[in-house]
Formats: structure tokens, C-alpha cells, sequence
């Protein structure tokens, strides 16, 4: 006859609990996997079935009552983590799309705004197309794997522990998101220049002969040449944003080392590095 007492019930359920947590956290938070036109019982489908196989291998838990202070509190913990990983890469689209409202409004299209399912709420016609262009990169350069990579990674660099956390991890985020600023300026930089000249151009014009209405002329010069430039600069577009990625899958590995407090440890037992192929960078 088995006989199972409380303790070891709730050790199992604690440990699929709580790698579940830190992984549901990624999910809602990762741009690809927290979509908000994928369905919440898909997302979590997905997060119960990768903790079944992440489970197992997990270092031994605290022995702690998940329904206890202590067991809740390292329920935040975990969710904190995750969501942490998640947002490392949803700064990345954020820079993204910061560089196609600033285009938008170079162009003159700032008025043209439509609703983003990404996003659940509006943003320019430019935005949404370089996030799908940045969604497509992500999925052919395979960055969500190294991203479930990464988050696999971390149960060994900061295991599940009753301990708290070090704060240097928050402010390695606040920093990264500094990002978003640097990154969309440099994205849009040479739209915003071509547009540049081209104004300056226009006031010559204009200055030259007055009877000319700048008005009527300057709008479909400016969102002809813009569309131009951002056709001419698509293809040069590849490489900044598979660095851009690679740098936001690299923070989202980097982020459990912060939080825990230290620099550069051990991989996990049998965790190999990425193919050369595999790095975005």
C-alpha cells in the first residue's frame, strides 16, 4: 500500500508550481509568446507542458508549504523573474516600434493611427510594419528557442530558493530599457536625415519661388520620399535588428546572474552553448 504523507505532497507540488510560475511569467511577458491574440489557454498549455519537461531536472526545492507565507513569497519571486526575463525582449520590440512612430511623424503620418494587436492599443501604420519585420527576424533566427534556452538556464544560475533576491537585477533593467531611446533613434536615424534634407531642400525652394504653395507640395514630397528612403533601407534593416535581438537575448540570460547577485557562473549539467548558426548576432 503507498502511503504518501503531507510534507511529500507538497514538495511535488511545489516543484511543478513553482518553475511553472517563472515560466508562465516569461510567457506573459516575451513578445512572440505573451500575444494577446494567442489564446490564454494555449499560453498556458504551453507553460504547463515546458514545466513537465523543466521539472525533473530542477535543482531541489525549499521545503517550504507552497500555501505558507514563505511558499507564496517565493511564488513572487518567481514571477518576478519571469516577467523580468520577458520584458529584456519586450524592450527590444519597444525600441522597435519607438523607431517607427518617429518615423511616422518625419513622414507626416503621425495622424494615420491604427489598433495594434501586439500591443492593445494604437500606434502608426510604420510602427506595426517594422514589429512584424522584428517578429518575422525573431522567429527565422530562432531567438525564441535560445529564449526558452535562457530561462532554462537560469533555475541553475538562480535556483529556487526561500533567500531574496539581489537588487543590482532590478537596475540592470531600468537600464536596459534605456534602450528603447537609443535603439529607435538609430533605427529611424536615416529616414529622419533623408527628411531632413528634403525639408531643407523645400524651404530653398520655397524661398526661391514664393508663388509656389509649400502646403500643397511639401506633404506628398515628404511621404514619397520617406516611403523611398525606408524602401531603400529595408534590406540594411537585417542586420541591426538580429544584433538588436541578440543583445535582448543575452540581457534575458544575463538578468538571473544580476538577481542573484553574481557575476558569470556555471551552465547547467549537459546545457550546451548556442549553434554559430543559431546566434542572431
Amino acid at each position: 500500500m503507498l502511503v504518501l504523507t503531507a510534507a511529500e505532497i507538497n514538495t511535488w507540488i511545489a516543484g511543478l508550481i513553482w518553475p511553472l510560475t517563472r515560466i508562465l511569467g516569461l510567457i506573459t511577458a516575451s513578445p512572440v509568446f505573451g500575444n494577446a491574440r494567442i489564446p490564454q489557454t494555449v499560453q498556458l498549455s504551453l507553460g504547463v507542458m515546458i514545466a513537465v519537461g523543466i521539472a525533473p531536472l530542477v535543482p531541489a526545492v525549499p521545503a517550504a508549504d507552497p500555501a505558507s507565507y514563505a511558499g507564496l513569497l517565493i511564488l513572487a519571486k518567481e514571477l518576478i523573474i519571469g516577467v523580468a526575463m520577458g520584458l529584456a525582449m519586450r524592450i527590444v520590440f519597444a525600441a522597435v516600434e519607438m523607431a517607427g512612430e518617429i518615423s511616422s511623424l518625419t513622414m507626416g503620418l503621425g495622424f494615420a493611427s491604427f489598433f495594434d494587436p501586439m500591443s492593445q492599443g494604437r500606434s502608426s501604420g510604420i510602427a506595426q510594419f517594422l514589429t512584424w519585420i522584428a517578429t518575422m527576424s525573431l522567429l527565422v533566427a530562432n531567438v525564441h528557442l535560445l529564449l526558452l534556452e535562457a530561462l532554462a538556464e537560469s533555475f541553475f544560475t538562480l535556483p529556487i530558493a526561500s533567500t531574496t533576491f539581489h537588487g543590482g537585477g532590478f537596475w540592470d533593467l531600468a537600464t536596459w530599457g534605456a534602450k528603447i531611446f537609443s535603439a529607435g533613434l538609430q533605427l529611424s536615424l536615416p529616414l529622419v536625415a533623408a527628411l531632413l534634407i528634403t525639408n531643407v531642400a523645400l524651404g530653398i525652394l520655397t524661398r526661391a519661388a514664393p508663388q509656389l504653395n509649400l502646403f500643397g507640395i511639401g506633404f506628398p514630397i515628404t511621404l514619397g520620399a520617406g516611403f523611398l528612403v525606408l524602401m531603400i533601407s529595408l534590406p540594411y534593416l537585417a542586420t541591426p535588428l538580429m544584433n538588436l535581438l541578440g543583445q535582448g537575448t543575452e540581457k534575458a540570460r544575463h538578468l538571473p546572474r544580476a538577481f542573484a547577485g553574481k557575476g558569470d557562473l556555471p551552465a547547467a549539467p549537459g546545457a550546451q552553448s548556442a549553434p554559430a548558426q543559431r546566434d542572431p548576432r
